[in-house]
This record gives C-alpha cells, sequence and structure tokens, in this order.
C-alpha cells in the first residue's frame, strides 16, 4: 500500500479521550475479574487515576491547534478549554458518586463498605438492595465521559453523531439505577433513551441532507460548499434545522425540554449531578462548533431562530421553576432557563460571544454539581426529602448545609459577587455588542423571575418552622466535603476575581478553521 494513503492516528492530541477509554475498558474488566471486595478500591483509584491524567494531557496539548485523524477531530482552544472543564467537573463527579456508594445507608444501619462487600451478610444484602456496591457506574461514568470529549471535538458530524451515541447510551442505563425510587428511576431512563433515541434519529437524518448538499460531513467542508452556494439552499436549512433538533435536545432548551424535569427527578441525585454540569458543557461546545465552523455564512438564517429558543427557555425555564414543589425538578427548570441565557452568547456569533459562552458554561457546571451535592444530603426514612415543604427550617439543623445551597442558589440567580453574576454580566454583554438588545432584556426580566424561586427556598430554609418530622441532614464524608468546598470555592473566587478565567476564556476563543 502508497504509504502516501496510509491512515495517521495523532495519539498524543487524541491523549486525552484514549486516556479515558482506555480506563472505561479496564473497568469493565474489573467488573468481569476483580472478587467484589476489591472492585470499589480498585474502581476509584483507577477512575480518578485516568480522570487526573486526562487532565495533565490536556494542559500538555496546551496552545496546540491541529486536527487528527485526517481531520475528523480537531484540538484547538475551545476544545481544550472545554476538555478541561469537562475533567474536571466529571472527577468532582466521581467524588460524589463515591461518597454516595461508601457512605452510610440508614436501613441498614451503620457499616462499612468492607462489610458490605462479604458476601451473605446483612449488611451485604442491604448494601445490595440500596446500590451501595453498584461499581459498574464508574466504568459507564468513564465511557460518558469520553464521548463528551470528544463532542465538542469534532472536526465532522458523523465524527459528532458517534460522540453523541458514545455519551448517550451510558447516560440512559446510569438514570435507571436508583434502588430506592426504582420506578421512578426507570420510567426516567426509559424516557430519556426514546425521546434520546428519536433526536439521535433527527440528527442522523440532518447529517444525510447536508451529506447531500455539500458532498462531504466535515464542517469546514460543509462551510465551504455554503460559501460557493454549491446546491439546494432548501436542502440545507432543513438538514441544519434537523442537526440544530439533536443538539437543541442535548442543552435541554425549550421546546425539547421535556424530559429534564422528569429525568432530573427520577435519577439517582449523583448521577443527576454528573449529567447537569458536564452533559451541558459537552453539547454547547458541540453547538458552538457547529454554528461557528459550519454555518457562519446563514447566520442571518439560524440567528432568528436561536433568538426565538433562547427566549422561550429563558422565559419557560424561570416561569415553570416558581411553580415546582420539588427541589430537583425546580433545579431542573432552572436548567432549561440557563440553556437559554448560555444561548444568548452563542447567538452572538463573534468573539466576546464565544469567550462569555466558555466562561458561563465553566463556572454554571461547578454551580450545578454543588447545589445537586447538598440535595443529595437531605434525606428522610424512604430516602431523600426533595419536598420543598420538608426543607422548611433546614438552616436550624444544618446551618452549614443551607448556607452552602444559599450560595449556590445566589450563584445561579445572578447575585453579585459570585461567578453566577458574571456569567450573565459576559453574556449580556456581548449580545448588546452585537446588536441582540432585545435578548439582554428578556434575560434581565428571565432572571428576576428566577430570583423569585431561588429567593423563596432561602427565606423557607431560614425563616419557616421546621415540619413536624424534619429530615436528616446526612454528614458529608471527605469526597462529598471536598466537593462541595470546591464548588464554593469556584463560585466564590471567580464572582471576586473573574479575569483569570475571563482571560483564559479570551484566549481560547478561537476556533480552527
Amino acid at each position: 500500500m502508497n504509504t502516501l494513503d496510509a491512515p495517521s492516528i495523532e495519539y498524543g492530541q487524541l491523549s486525552p479521550m484514549l486516556i479515558v477509554f482506555g480506563v472505561a475498558v479496564a473497568g469493565v474488566l474489573v467488573e468481569a475479574f476483580v472478587p467484589r471486595g476489591g472492585r470499589f478500591p480498585t474502581q476509584l483509584v483507577l477512575t480518578i487515576g485516568g480522570l487526573v491524567a486526562a487532565f495533565g494531557a490536556v494542559l500538555a496539548l496546551s496552545g496546540t491547534r491541529d486536527t487528527a485523524v485526517a481531520g475528523s477531530v480537531v484540538v484547538d482552544g475551545p476544545t481544550l478549554f472545554l476538555q478541561g472543564a469537562i475533567l474536571l467537573l466529571s472527577l468532582l463527579s466521581v467524588l460524589l458518586v463515591a461518597g454516595r456508594t461508601s457512605g452510610r445507608v440508614s436501613t441498614a444501619g451503620a457499616f462499612t463498605p468492607q462489610a458490605a462487600a462479604i458476601p451473605g451478610t446483612v449488611a451485604e444484602k442491604e448494601a445490595t438492595r440500596a446500590g451501595v456496591v453498584q461499581t459498574e457506574v464508574f466504568p459507564l461514568l468513564m465511557f460518558a465521559v469520553g464521548g463528551m470529549l470528544l463532542f465538542p471535538a469534532s472536526g465532522d458530524l458523523l465524527t459528532m453523531f458517534v460522540a453523541l451515541e458514545v455519551l448517550s447510551l451510558p447516560l440512559y442505563l446510569l438514570c435507571g439505577l436508583a434502588r430506592r425510587r426504582r420506578l421512578l428511576s426507570q420510567e426516567a431512563a426509559l424516557k430519556y433513551f426514546l425521546l434520546g433515541a428519536f433526536s439521535s434519529a433527527l440528527f442522523l437524518y440532518g447529517v444525510a441532507l447536508l451529506y447531500g448538499y455539500a458532498g462531504t460531513v466535515s464542517l469546514t467542508g460543509i462551510a465551504d460548499a455554503i460559501a460557493a452556494d454549491a446546491g439546494d439552499e432548501t436542502m440545507v436549512l432543513i438538514g441544519i434545522a434537523l442537526v440544530t433538533v439533536g443538539l437543541l435536545f442535548k442543552v435541554g432548551a425549550v421546546p425539547f425540554h421535556s424530559w429534564v424535569p422528569d429525568v432530573y427527578q427520577g435519577a439517582p441525585t449523583p448521577i443527576t449531578a454528573f449529567m447537569a454540569a458536564t452533559t451541558k458543557v459537552a453539547a454547547f461546545g458541540a453547538t458552538l462548533r457547529l454554528f461557528y465552523v459550519a454555518l457562519p455564512e446563514l447566520d442571518w438564517d439560524w440567528q432568528p431562530v436561536l433568538w426565538a429558543v433562547a427566549i422561550a427557555s429563558m422565559l419557560l425555564g424561570a416561569i415553570l421553576a416558581v411553580t415546582q414543589t420539588d427541589v430537583k425538578r425546580m433545579l431542573a427548570y432552572s436548567s432549561v432557563s440557563h440553556a437559554g441565557f448560555i444561548l444568548t452568547g452563542l447567538v452572538a456569533a463573534d468573539g466576546p460571544g464565544l469567550s462569555s459562552t466558555l466562561f458561563y458554561l465553566a463556572t454554571y457546571g461547578f454551580t450545578a454539581l454543588g447545589a445537586f451535592a447538598v440535595v443529595g444530603l437531605v434525606r428522610g426514612r424512604d430516602g431523600e426529602s426533595n419536598h420543598l415543604a420538608r426543607w422548611a427550617g433546614l438552616a436550624r439543623q444544618s446551618p452549614l448545609a443551607a448556607g452552602v445551597f444559599s450560595l449556590f442558589l445566589l450563584s445561579m440567580a445572578g447575585i453579585p459577587l459570585t461567578s453566577g453574576f458574571v456569567a450573565k454580566f459576559a453574556v449580556f454583554q456581548a449580545a448588546a455588542g452585537a446588536g441582540a438588545g432585545l435578548l439582554v432584556v428578556v434575560g434581565v426580566l428571565a432572571s428576576a423571575i428566577a430570583a423569585v424561586f431561588y429567593v423563596r427556598v432561602i427565606v423557607l430554609m431560614y425563616f419557616s418552622p421546621p415540619p413536624d418530622s424534619p429530615p436528616d441532614v446526612v454528614p458529608p464524608g471527605p469526597f462529598t466535603t471536598t466537593v462541595l468546598a470546591t464548588c464554593a470555592a469556584v463560585t466564590v473566587v471567580f464572582g471576586i476575581v473573574p479575569q483569570p478565567l475571563l482571560d483564559l476564556a479570551n484566549q481560547a476563543a478561537v476556533f480552527l478553521h
């Protein structure tokens, strides 16, 4: 075979993804061959070590601007910024999962993971029923992380579709792993799977139409074909619409948000935290690459559509969140609203819009992860106590949990001296600079509406009398404490001193065309 035709695989540029996928495969082998008692510590060390190594590989690639595997993977500033954020958020998510996996379970009494791993004991039976020995969650998480790393780095639409499926399939399984509220969890997983399958089919059909128009699935090739006016404009517009539907489903934007509250409520809370923090980062990364690299010539066609989606997401998410009585559903609709805020930066279609969106994605991920980590600590006899009425007077029982949760809520509301305020200000400034003043007005109005339900929860925790049988606030273990401390520190530090991260986002905000 001619050496000129030999495929070239740049292993160094692919190293973050290769490390994560390698650890995921090794985790599957651990489940098959390591005795039950040794699976948890082995999986934990392997997973944390793999994520740290992958993050080191991202740092080593800093400044790289190149393509790999014949252009199907792009390594540039936005790719590395988003991959770094995904890996850090995934590392904290793994610690949160490990904290819940190794913690105490009220129905089984106080026991250690070692005792729970002894076959035949009462502790082992109760632990299995409570999900304590579900170590298969670690390789599933790593497969999902691998897909998330590839998603924003995709240089063509087929690679993007493969990444979409690789990150989605493990999430469908992870959503159904809750043992205490099994039917609700399985219902959430089924809804997510069915709706996700429809959105993937629409995405793939859109890819076929764009290939028919441009003769290539490469993002840069599609951009060149559009610039040359190479075919039927109707075909390319329909293809863009279908691909956009698949991406907007993943980010949870209106009107493709119906899965968000059900899945967030039904999935195990650590998995919900993982999804809320990382999936949005990966999906918006792919969306940014599609519109900024492949479709800049058609901005007059897609910007009005994204305007409408952003406005609907901000307003509908905020209004529906006010009506919720379940904490996880409230945070789910809050996530829908934040998808609209992030789209406000995306529609600017310029450098400031890209950098502000990157900053928003990074900071919101830590805030969402911390908020769900607190939700997992408030528990009753039947598991988590997510009804808002059960959170009344929580500050008297656990001032620390109430204080940290209030910090995350204030950040989501965009209160000054939190990272959420800086993120909203950045995307609003970018949108105003690009002539999207209407979006800014709607965004401010949606923020005011959202402040109602955020402040309502804070008032409930601090000024309402507790219920007759208040829930317990489980003391966080070292893993969960690390997650809460890190997320709180990021929320405060980048609210007071945001310039280092803003500078990093500005430096990264240049796509390789």
